[in-house]
């Protein structure tokens, strides 16, 4: 949106108005109102980057990719700048990204890409300068996304976004009287929503197979993200969390820090993999081959009970002409009574259930080192994020973007600007908030190689879901994989990296 100048006389008469008659007005690009700071849309109008072009890689359309298209023609427009977008399916992604970096290629400037690959591309990266970690947007990041976007103690990526695993249920169903009635003489308790992942699949088997809302389908009890490669191996980090991670057993989840032994085959690994090989008899028909889209729109669309990986299953389920708008409520992954003890080779059990948050990975964002355009690069993903962009993209489910800022917090945001219901968002937001207080939390691996293993984990996972194996062979199978993985990348090598998450999951940062 670069003008031509004005006269003299003009901008002498413009100069004499006052301060609103001249406020820009930006709502052709779908936002409610500008939201003044250092990157908002005036203060991106203001800049001019004609003549420059900026070359971005991300996710495929929909998921991050629709919204970083939308963003650039946005940016494009108000500074004059030419932006390239390369879209990229995410199993390929990491690799396109990767390769030029290799090869001293400097061929984008701006990356989206999986947080989780940050101990690989860490050493490519250049770090979010001091003006833009000073921003009162960034300010607001919570603390969980500062840590996610940071390596060691640099601040290397850009938080665009906020994932965790949460639960997400149907409200219609718990809240109705005939519903509690059915369940109470079916299972001989009350219903109401589950606190660990037997009480899960007990409900999920009764709601599963008949028309429980009247619509004139059946319904199924749960939909999961089942499909080898395309992000199940988050779905059952989320499931195995509470029977692996003691809140009293410190230095490591996914491997032992000390002597990096793999845990995946211990038994509360094993023990969440055969929890999640019985929930294929309440999936829907086809279930057992769910990725992330089927989730988001089986759970989204009314079809079943539960579901329980990102928002973006939730934020679908509150669209305008969702026909389950306002029939939905958030709550805490699933626990255990039972937790394995690593140290004492012993189950504990625990009166109330264990919960182990699992703060999985999000869509990150971060910028090359060898960029020529590190300035236009940073204001793009610092406007890419303004407040006003990002409220924008909070509301629509396919975009991929969760809250990520302590002002995402305000149940009356949801609320008041949205149409939700109390219970709608005071459970998410309680939910939401609460995993980053949670001082017994899962995350990612976030080492050098972390594709390899959790490549490694889905297949053998996938073993276990088709039969082939039992869940103990099947992670019998991954650990021995592992252990070849570490070999190969460098032992010292990965427990270095791997420090950095324990640090964040004992809470030591």
């Amino acid at each position: 949106m670069k003008k031509l100048l004005l006269s003299t006389t003009i901008s002498t008469l413009l100069f004499s108005l006052p301060v609103a008659a001249l406020a820009q007005d930006y709502s052709k690009y779908g936002i409610d109102e500008d939201v003044p700071g250092k990157c908002s849309f005036a203060a991106t109008d203001a800049k001019d980057y004609s003549g420059r072009t900026l070359n971005i890689i991300t996710h495929a359309v929909p998921v991050m990719g629709e919204p970083t298209a939308l963003h650039a023609s946005q940016f494009e427009e108000l500074t004059g700048a030419k932006v390239n977008v390369v879209h990229v399916p995410f199993g390929d992604l990491f690799q396109r990204i990767m390769i030029p970096f290799q090869a001293k290629q400097n061929a984008y400037d701006v990356l989206f890409y999986g947080s989780l690959w940050v101990g690989d591309f860490s050493p490519y990266l250049e770090p979010v300068p001091a003006e833009y970690q000073n921003t009162a947007s960034m300010k607001a990041v919570t603390a969980n996304y500062k840590d996610v976007a940071t390596w060691g103690k640099t601040m290397v990526q850009f938080p665009v976004d906020g994932d965790r695993h949460y639960l997400k249920y149907r409200t219609d169903i718990f809240d109705n009287p005939e519903m509690q009635k059915k369940f109470k003489a079916e299972t001989g308790r009350d219903l109401s929503v589950p606190q660990t992942w037997e009480e899960y699949g007990e409900i999920a088997t009764v709601f599963n197979g008949w028309d429980w809302d009247g619509d004139g389908e059946k319904n199924y009890g749960s939909a999961e993200v089942v499909k080898r490669d395309d992000l199940m191996f988050s779905a059952f980090i989320s499931r195995v969390s509470a029977y692996a991670k003691h809140p009293d057993v410190k230095g490591g989840f996914f491997f032992d820090l000390e002597t990096m032994e793999p845990l995946i085959n211990t038994p509360g690994f094993v023990r969440g993999l055969e929890m999640f090989v019985k929930a294929q008899k309440y999936m829907p028909p086809g279930g057992n081959n769910f990725g992330l889209g089927d989730e988001i729109f089986s759970f989204g669309g009314g079809q079943t009970l539960f579901s329980y990986s990102w928002d973006d299953a939730y934020i679908q389920a509150m669209q305008k002409d969702s026909r389950i708008r306002n029939k939905v409520a958030a709550a805490p992954l699933p626990g255990s009574n039972e937790v394995w003890n690593r140290k004492t080779g012993k189950w504990d059990k625990f009166a109330t259930p264990n919960r182990a948050p699992y703060i999985t990975w999000g869509w990150t964002s971060a910028v090359s080192k060898m960029s020529e355009n590190k300035d236009m690069a940073f204001d793009y993903l610092c406007f890419f994020s303004n407040e006003a962009n990002t409220l924008h993209d909070l509301q629509i489910g396919r975009f991929g973007v969760n809250p990520y800022r302590t002002t995402h917090f305000d149940p009356t945001f949801w609320t008041d600007k949205l149409g939700w219901n109390t219970k709608t968002a005071s459970t998410y937001v309680k939910t939401l908030s609460g995993m980053d207080d949670s001082k017994n939390r899962v995350f990612d691996l976030r080492v050098p190689g972390v594709g390899q293993f959790m490549s490694s984990m889905a297949a053998g996972v996938s073993e276990a879901l088709a039969g082939q194996k039992t869940p103990q062979e099947a992670l019998d199978g991954v650990a021995e994989e592992w252990r070849q993985i570490v070999n190969r990348i460098g032992k010292e090598r990965v427990k270095k990296a791997y420090a950095t998450v324990v640090a964040l999951e004992d809470n030591l940062r």
